[in-house]
């Protein structure tokens, strides 16, 4: 019995070390959203102070690249959400000739290297004359995005049950109104996790964009461009706020998941 209590202890101090470990990063960023610099680098602490939250879109280059991100981020993961629904639809319920194929694509997709799809995207771009902008930035988020909302929305497809649906069917719903009002509900917890995946995974990427993004700067390539001048205190709120609206939509997200539950 001591040595089983022994063990809980040490497997609790390890995993609140590791939770430690992970959120480092993210308490310096916000600590350093309220440095007081005197400087043009950002990297010691001179003081506390607030100005930089009332000053947070003086810099226009840094404003224009956050809405780019935003926009970018919206729009994709809105395409990414709407295509990989209807895959994850189809690869967790149907039987087609060329499923097995699908699977590997869908998979394939995930464990490409980044370096690899942008540089496979950037020869496309070029050898196609297909101007680089954000149009391009889009289409390269949505084709990373895509196997991951559809492996998300998959999973929660192989659970439901199918006499749901027969249900509705036989008390003469259409086809459209069963997936409106029954199928829809059922995956939206799926759904809405595959959206917040590809919308994490279009704002903070750099490798694709860097090579497909022309003129367009968005807010990852602008914070790498000014690492030789100095990265302003902005980048921290701005990266704050960021991560901030991220961890209220996902308690949100699981604060309904519960009630739906109960």
């Amino acid at each position: 019995m001591t040595r089983s209590r022994f063990g809980d202890k040490l497997l609790h101090v390890y995993t609140w070390l590791i939770i430690v470990w992970l959120s480092s990063p993210i308490a310096v960023m916000i600590l350093f959203g309220f440095n007081d610099k005197k400087s043009k680098s950002n990297t010691s602490w001179q003081g506390f102070t607030t100005k930089w939250y009332q000053q947070l879109f003086e810099i226009d280059g840094l404003t224009v690249a956050l809405v780019n991100s935003l926009v970018i981020a919206l729009v994709s993961t809105l395409v990414t959400v709407v295509i990989g629904t209807m895959l994850g639809l189809a690869v967790g319920r149907y039987r087609f000739r060329g499923k097995g194929l699908t699977n590997f694509l869908v998979f394939a997709a995930i464990s490409t290297p980044e370096l690899v799809m942008g540089a496979s995207l950037l020869s496309l771009f070029v050898s196609s004359n297909v101007p680089r902008d954000s149009l391009t930035i889009i289409f390269a988020h949505v084709l990373f995005s895509l196997s991951f909302v559809t492996v998300t929305v998959r999973a929660r497809v192989v659970t439901l049950d199918p006499s749901l649906e027969e249900a509705a069917r036989d008390l003469g719903a259409s086809p459209w109104g069963t997936f409106r009002q029954v199928t829809l509900p059922a995956i939206m917890p799926g759904v809405l996790a595959g959206a917040m995946l590809a919308f994490a995974l279009s704002i903070d990427d750099y490798v694709v964009t860097s090579f497909v993004n022309g003129s367009t700067m968005t807010f990852p390539l602008w914070i790498v461009g000014s690492v030789k001048t100095g990265i302003p205190p902005q980048v921290n709120v701005m990266g704050t706020l960021i991560f901030g609206v991220g961890v209220l939509i996902a308690v949100g997200n699981a604060v309904a998941s519960r009630r739906r539950r109960t």
